[in-house]
């Protein structure tokens, strides 16, 4: 099921100060961010050699199809992907059910300290991820009548009501 996350800037400077640390303590290659329908929300690192937009949509892709695995056994995701390569790696975590962390990595790093430090980052990016919600149901809050019958008078009430002689 696709979504649109909204990013407010002050998250989005948060996700990206995330993402860079991320790239720096794991001494990735790239690392980027992207939501379930495939679009890069953020990136970090090498990514001028890349085409992030193929990759974005073919890592939600990715996500999706093992998301269809996960439940023809039973489970409910397989929330970590690991692709590993002649050069370079990938991996691949779901964050918060809703973004897709991709850290691209090659022999100058390795895969236990990648998780140790994905670790750390989905739970940095989850809480931002919490502020945006709480920011988008308070604006929501703010447009909605208290109450759906609170526009209505009793005027409205009594043509409603009133029968025709």
């Amino acid at each position: 099921m696709g979504f649109d996350i909204l990013l407010y800037d002050e998250e989005y400077q948060q996700i990206k100060s995330i993402i860079g640390r991320l790239h720096a303590e794991a001494v990735a290659r790239v690392v980027f961010l992207v939501d379930k329908n495939g679009a890069q929300l953020a990136a970090w690192g090498e990514v001028e050699k890349l085409d992030t937009t193929s990759l974005a949509s073919l890592t939600a892709g990715n996500v999706a199809a093992t998301d269809g695995l996960a439940r023809l056994v039973g489970e409910k995701e397989f929330s970590i992907l690991f692709h590993e390569g002649e050069h370079d790696n990938i991996h691949i975590s779901v964050v918060g059910g809703r973004l897709i962390l991709v850290i691209i990595f090659d022999d100058r790093s390795s895969l236990g300290l990648v998780r140790l430090r994905v670790k750390k980052a989905a739970a940095d990016l989850e809480a931002v991820l919490g502020r945006i919600q709480d920011k988008i149901r308070l604006a929501e809050e703010e447009h909605r009548p208290a109450s759906p019958l609170a526009e209505i008078t009793d005027e409205d009430i009594d043509k409603l009501f009133r029968t025709e002689t």
